[in-house]
């Protein structure tokens, strides 16, 4: 059934439940347990009830995912074997559980969305209550996106703490597959065969002054491989030549997960590594040559990352690349027009920036009418505001603490009783002979160290804690200042601008008095404007 007879269908007053659909349902749990399998099969056995009672839906048999991950979709072969057959046509309809069914990341649940309108199938996500056949639907998706990232950067500290607190407490977390190196039982020993590559490619780089892919190719010329028998991987190269290990020292806290879905890893500034020089790991390089390669590492850094920021200041204004000329198919370029009554900023075509007139007959578009039509727009896709800021704070609310912070901290204090029932038994059998001096303050000193590592371990648990209640008592706040940002009253927000909008085409046909354009969304029908000046008033119709 088309998408577009579908929402007709559903403003005209009838519901999902009264089209004629092909209705199928996707299950997952993220672990084989009993219980969790227990839960598949009452998913199971309630979507297919539920389908089969609706008299104007055919079912048709579901997709289960057992065991699998909601990070990525790579082994979640019942979902990718779903996307693939309802590309295919063999159904109008899916139902699942909520949005962390398809993916935990809220955008990919927005990617794999879009991509089964594009072939006429919806989605409803029941707990969320969102109906991707619903016109504002994937308008409510990305604004719960935007807004539940600050949850999923707090998930991403909590991880941090632990590992910190991890290296505070002494346990030292390596890599056990290090380049030139074995290790067993937390030893490393040289792997000389290896160790021969590692200089090599300090050699390249410090020496012979040659980038990583040069030195990758450079490797593989010369039939040194990876471990999988391919050339190096850059990154592997950049690792090699930042690792400390290699000039003999002790090095942690040098990369921290960034996203938790992704498992993508970052280094983080040498300021913040834990490292000083470790007899007991073998150098393979020396210092000099280590702290020389590094010195040029960190000065081509800063060099790429001027580049990076000369070619990011072209794309700092939402309108940047986003509005084309009909005539010519270039883009328009920003110029800020200053006169007594201020400054306004303007989009010329880029043929009629290099020769005036001559190259484009094309208007100067403004960015204040563009973001009132924008405006328009957004207000019209926001059928429902109050569903939408509902949805979001839904959303914050649901984001996993990732810990019971009550159980956690009853069980330190209980492990706090329990040394100081062990200190006063201890004392008693100092006092009654049983044990001598020294081994009374040696014993006593053990329990001193727990008790302050308990101490500390549940300080940091009541932080944490209060961080997260805080978080909750934030709701209220949130509400007013979606309410707020949703109404528009100070304008159009420029990151919606950002996250919506594909492009704006310039007709031709279009002069200073009257501009005709077309407005392409990230999602749904191209809408035509056509925005008449002496008029100051503008108009939408729809493909």
């Amino acid at each position: 059934m088309n998408i577009l007879k579908i929402r007709n269908e559903l403003r005209s007053g009838k519901t999902i439940f009264d089209l004629p659909l092909r209705v199928t349902f996707y299950a997952r749990v993220s672990t084989d347990k009993d219980e969790q399998i227990n839960s598949l099969e009452n998913q199971v056995q309630y979507y297919t009830e539920l389908i089969q009672s609706k008299g104007n839906w055919t079912f048709i048999p579901g997709y289960i995912d057992e065991g699998i991950s909601g990070t990525s979709t790579k082994k979640r072969d019942s979902f990718n074997r779903m996307i693939r057959d309802a590309k295919a046509g063999r159904f109008d309809f899916i139902i699942t559980k909520e949005i962390s069914r398809f993916s935990r990341s809220t955008l990919d649940s927005i990617k794999y969305t879009q991509e089964l309108l594009e072939h006429d199938v919806g989605v409803l996500f029941q707990n969320d209550n969102i109906n991707t056949l619903d016109s504002d639907s994937e308008f409510r998706l990305v604004v719960m996106a935007g807004v539940a990232q600050d949850e999923v950067r707090k998930l991403s500290e909590r991880l941090k703490f632990g590992f910190r607190q991890a290296i505070k407490n002494g346990h030292v977390l390596g890599n056990d597959r290090l380049w030139g190196y074995d290790k067993k039982d937390c030893v490393l020993t040289i792997n000389e065969a290896e160790a021969q590559i590692v200089r090599r490619i300090f050699d390249l780089y410090a020496n012979q002054q040659m980038g990583v892919r040069r030195i990758s190719q450079t490797l593989y010329d010369e039939g040194i491989t990876s471990r999988k028998g391919g050339p190096f991987n850059v990154l592997t190269i950049r690792h090699i030549l930042c690792n400390p290990k290699y000039k003999g020292w002790y090095c942690a806290n040098k990369s921290q997960t960034v996203d938790y879905r992704s498992k993508r890893k970052i280094f983080l500034d040498e300021s913040e590594w834990v490292m000083y020089p470790d007899p007991s790991i073998p150098a393979i390089v020396s210092e000099e040559l280590w702290d020389r390669a590094n010195a040029l590492y960190k000065r081509r850094s800063r060099q790429m990352k001027a580049h990076q920021s000369r070619a990011e200041f072209h794309n700092r204004y939402p309108y940047s690349g986003k509005i084309v000329c009909e005539e010519h198919g270039t883009s328009f370029h920003r110029q800020v027009l200053k006169s007594a009554k201020g400054k306004k900023e303007v989009w010329y075509c880029r043929e009629y920036r290099n020769q005036g007139r001559a190259g484009c007959i094309a208007p100067q578009v403004r960015t204040s009418e563009l973001n009132r039509v924008m405006a328009s727009i957004f207000e019209e896709l926001l059928l429902d505001r109050q569903a939408v800021i509902d949805a979001v704070l839904e959303t914050i609310r649901a984001v996993p603490g990732g810990r019971d912070y009550a159980q956690d901290i009853r069980r330190i204090e209980e492990d706090l009783s329990s040394i100081a029932a062990k200190k006063d038994r201890l004392l008693e059998m100092s006092i009654e002979g049983v044990i001598t001096m020294a081994e009374f303050k040696q014993r006593n000193d053990g329990f001193n160290k727990q008790a302050q590592g308990l101490e500390e371990s549940l300080t940091a648990l009541r932080a944490e804690m209060e961080k997260e209640q805080q978080t909750t008592a934030r709701a209220e706040d949130i509400r007013r200042v979606l309410e707020q940002e949703l109404s528009f009253q100070n304008g159009i927000d420029s990151a919606l601008v950002t996250t919506i909008l594909d492009k704006i085409v310039v007709k031709k046909g279009s002069t200073r008095e009257k501009l005709y354009l077309d407005i392409y969304l990230k999602f749904g029908s191209p809408l035509g404007i056509v925005l008449d000046r002496e008029k100051s008033s503008f108009c939408v119709n729809r493909s």
